[in-house]
């Protein structure tokens, strides 16, 4: 077994505080599930570890704020690792209130560089009593006793819309806490939509992968709308379970048409496009993590229809122009700068 993050060694080295029925909120390696020798919940909002918690027994397993799976009053100590984005964690802790049985214990975990010291901040606004149990392993384990439960939870209520304008197009965006880009459109999904204007894609069916909020599948088919063509579908997969939920609000807004799915990578997705677009992600956390791209560079072929089109958008750095000439085929870019270059690529 590979060795677990700070924050789950952490949680492992204290484990004399954990009592009753656990509610385990956002680990990232499943192996610390069964190192509790408990039983409980575990939630994630990463598919791809969701579908590898389905092989521990004796949990129950959660992807993402909104699955019925999520029940109230019903664990004694519930642990909440630090997520990436500190929006998110005013998210999380008002769901470990939900989750929270009458005088349940919270665990909050995380390492000092992913911010641990302000995160405590916003857990003594909710709990003033919280305590430091513990500094181990560059992280903090900080508890909170007689927990006060929330009556409520309801994902819906922390929706966001924000407003897009791009190209003359102009729409709106749903948005929830530790989403990407919420609340403002990324200049490099820009540029791609821009590349879009100038460079047309007509036929379909067309996949955006990593779709986020929806935003370039929405996009897409109210520019068609504009321009009185045919609007081709727009099928969208992302990793995140929040993306998942937001693209889907999106689209519902915008009368966009396409089938929102998670997925881990391309291993859900079924099927030919004429078309595959992404602004894919290069980070995981705060470190740059580019695997998953590099993996749907090998795969993404397998989808495309002879002929079809990849068009990417990635920053300038990043070695894609090779990875994507080498499984996809010809590929040349269409537009750039300093910042990001969009690649275009015909599948051999």
């Amino acid at each position: 077994m590979s060795a677990l993050p700070n924050s789950h060694e952490a949680l492992l080295k204290n484990r004399e505080y954990l009592r009753g029925r656990l509610a385990i909120l956002g680990p990232a390696d499943i192996s610390l599930i069964p190192a509790l020798d408990g039983s409980g919940l575990v939630l994630t909002e990463h598919y791809g570890v969701w579908q590898r918690l389905q092989s521990i027994g004796g949990w129950t397993v959660a992807f993402g704020y909104d699955d019925p799976a999520l029940m109230p009053a019903d664990a004694d100590t519930v642990v909440v690792f630090l997520p990436k984005a500190r929006a998110e964690l005013a998210l999380r802790l008002e769901l470990a209130r939900w989750l929270a049985a009458q005088d349940a214990r919270l665990i909050l975990v995380g390492e000092k560089k992913e911010g641990i010291a302000g995160a405590v901040k916003q857990l003594k606004a909710m709990a003033p009593q919280v305590f430091k149990a513990d500094s181990a392993r560059h992280c903090q384990v900080w508890l909170a006793d007689n927990l006060e439960p929330a009556q409520t939870f309801d994902v819906r209520q922390w929706l966001q819309w924000h407003q897009v304008d791009c190209a003359g197009i102009r729409f709106e965006v749903a948005g929830l806490p530790g989403i990407f880009s919420s609340g403002e459109l990324d200049a490099g999904t820009a540029m791609l939509l821009e590349s879009l204007a100038d460079s047309p894609i007509n036929a379909g069916p067309v996949l955006d992968f990593a779709c986020g909020a929806g935003v370039i599948g929405t996009w897409l088919q109210l520019y068609q709308r504009a321009l009185g063509q045919p609007c081709v579908q727009v099928d969208g997969v992302d990793v995140q379970s929040q993306a998942v939920f937001c693209a889907r609000a999106t689209y519902q807004r915008a009368s966009a048409t396409g089938d929102i799915k998670a997925s881990d990578g391309l291993a859900d997705v079924s099927g030919r496009y004429a078309a595959v677009l992404s602004n894919p992600p290069f980070h995981t956390g705060i470190r740059t993590d580019t695997s998953m791209t590099e993996e749907f560079l090998r795969q993404v072929a397998e989808h495309l229809e002879p002929g079809g089109e990849l068009r990417l958008v990635a920053n300038s750095f990043l070695p894609y122009e090779q990875l994507i000439r080498r499984h996809v085929g010809p590929v040349r870019a269409i537009a750039g700068d300093r910042r990001f270059t969009v690649w275009s690529a015909r599948r051999h």
